[in-house]
């Protein structure tokens, strides 16, 4: 099953986005799922990670503004993020755990 994601876009400091997730495939079987992202000259971060069983934990840099959550009958998942900052532009990218292979990823720019 690849994942793609998609819903990027630029932002002001303070804004929403909300991403999603599309998977080619059925994602009721896969027990752990991500978002991540990657900033110019940083390395690719896990941001937020949702389990089958709907647990979610999440990086300390974005607890409390963004919320993980997946639809097992429509194939998807997605990310709700709140309260952006400049530091929260990246690529954003969806996957399982471990690893499939790796989607375009969605850019988000968040304005100061």
């Amino acid at each position: 099953v690849q994942l793609q994601a998609s819903g990027g876009g630029l932002v002001q400091a303070g804004g929403s986005l909300r991403l999603s997730c599309a998977a080619s495939g059925p994602i009721f079987s896969i027990e752990v799922m991500g978002w991540y992202r990657q900033a110019p000259g940083n390395k690719r971060e896990r941001v937020a990670t949702i389990l089958r069983s709907n647990r979610t934990i999440y990086a300390d840099s974005v607890k409390g503004r963004y919320t993980i959550s997946r639809d097992n009958t429509r194939n998807t998942m997605s990310l709700q993020m709140n309260s952006l900052k400049p530091e929260d532009t990246a690529v954003y990218y969806c996957n399982r755990i471990p690893w499939g292979p790796w989607g375009q990823g969605t850019l988000v720019t968040v304005s100061s």
